[in-house]
């Protein structure tokens, strides 16, 4: 299977790209996803190796921070569980485990988080789920070309 790219929001008050870099092995585990449509992503479709920008959303400075790769595929998310959790769920249980994540490795950290404006602005960049009005999934897919477009403006 071909390696495919993703893009993975997160807001840095809760969970920053330096968050990450401070994790042992600069690893950790991508969950509280609580919408089905990404749910179907982190359990069906992102696979071991596949290319993850780290997305830096409600904040000051919105836009992609660095690059992570998935190091784990999708497993059912026991934070669903955990009654005293923010991410607690209380229609989950371990015979019906409703949502999933996958483990990240952060492989690195721009110089400067590229913009959303500047996503906007570039050519080739039109049709990527993140720039279009209304995107709020916080997992995205993204191409190929839009994977190399963006690789090629980080500093």
């Amino acid at each position: 299977m071909a390696k495919r790219y993703w893009l993975f929001k997160s807001e840095p008050g809760c969970f920053s790209i330096h968050d990450l870099a401070s994790e042992p092995r600069r690893t950790t585990s991508w969950d509280g996803v609580r919408n089905y449509q990404a749910r179907n992503m982190l359990r069906d479709e992102i696979k071991k190796g596949d290319g993850v920008f780290f997305y830096n959303s409600n904040c000051k400075l919105i836009g992609i921070a660095g690059i992570c790769e998935v190091v784990k595929e999708g497993y059912p998310d026991h934070t669903a569980m955990d009654p005293d959790g923010q991410h607690f769920d209380p229609k989950v249980s371990k015979e019906n485990p409703i949502w999933y994540m996958v483990d990240v490795k952060l492989k690195e950290i721009f110089g400067e988080v590229i913009p959303l404006t500047r996503l906007k602005e570039t050519a080739g960049l039109e049709n990527m789920v993140v720039t279009q009005r209304g995107s709020r999934l916080s997992i995205q897919p993204v191409t190929a070309k839009e994977w190399k477009i963006i690789t090629s403006m980080k500093t």
